[in-house]
């Protein structure tokens, strides 16, 4: 059974619109183990069952399972390749494209994500994957979304160093390193939305946004109070972001997004 038969199938499901093909496989820049990435866009519902009848090793989950902007999806094994079908509720897409073409979104905890998951991801997957069945828009990253997307990033990150110092007095390590990380993710989603560039995920965007030399700083954030409290400084300095004189939460965050946000 090949890639292809799977597409041709779940093509088929009944509520099943559309049919991507995602990842890195879309980019061009798959490894040869790399799993294959294909989105279900659907209306109202998706059968489920139908996917479990199709007969591959696996786990399927329902619609939800995976949180809002993920949503749910299968993880299979067609003859030794990793497949993974990633529903999308097209109501949900559709109305997130809109949201982010007015310069508006959310952030979601998600499992795996450190910083969190903007909503316009949902339009980001759209502009970078590869129809394979159906047919679906090709959104830009809009101007409104450049100018509103930078500030409430950087307002991300400038508060997670303002904790990370208060761990750092107190000699928590792991406290402030995690703080650290979500400082240094948080800015390169802003440097990124500067440029109109979309971040689907996590992986590999500081070295996009060209802060590789945060990794020197989280790998040796030290122990004791005063080199916990250096190591933040260093960040900081290598975020270029100044420490607010106003230390309240909705001054450095929700205050310091200029654009619109939800």
């Amino acid at each position: 059974m090949s890639v292809t038969t799977v597409v041709e199938q779940v093509a088929r499901v009944a509520g099943v619109k559309a049919v991507t093909l995602g990842g890195s496989r879309a980019r061009g820049m798959a490894r040869p183990d790399s799993d294959w990435d294909f989105g279900l866009y659907y209306r109202g519902s998706i059968d489920t069952e139908a996917i479990r009848a199709l007969g591959y090793p696996g786990q399927v989950v329902e619609p939800g399972d995976w949180g809002r902007i993920v949503n749910g999806g299968a993880w299979l094994d067609v003859d030794g390749e990793r497949v993974d079908l990633l529903y999308r509720d097209l109501d949900v897409v559709e109305h997130w494209l809109i949201e982010s073409e007015a310069g508006r979104f959310e952030i979601d905890r998600v499992g795996g994500h450190i910083a969190g998951l903007p909503t316009y991801a949902l339009a980001g997957e759209l502009a970078l994957g590869t129809v394979l069945r159906g047919s679906l828009p090709r959104p830009a990253f809009s101007a409104a979304l450049r100018r509103s997307a930078p500030p409430r990033w950087e307002g991300d990150a400038a508060f997670s160093l303002l904790v990370a110092e208060q761990h750092a007095a107190r000699g928590e390590a792991t406290g402030m390193a995690g703080l650290l990380a979500r400082a240094v993710l948080s800015a390169a989603h802003a440097r990124l939305a500067t440029r109109g560039a979309w971040a689907l995920n996590e992986k590999g965007i500081i070295e996009r946004a060209g802060l590789e030399d945060a990794g020197e700083v989280l790998t040796a954030v030290g122990w004791t109070p005063k080199r916990l409290e250096a190591s933040v400084a260093r960040m900081r300095e290598l975020l270029r972001l100044e420490r607010p004189e106003d230390l309240r939460f909705d001054s450095v965050v929700h205050a310091g997004a200029t654009g619109p946000a939800a």
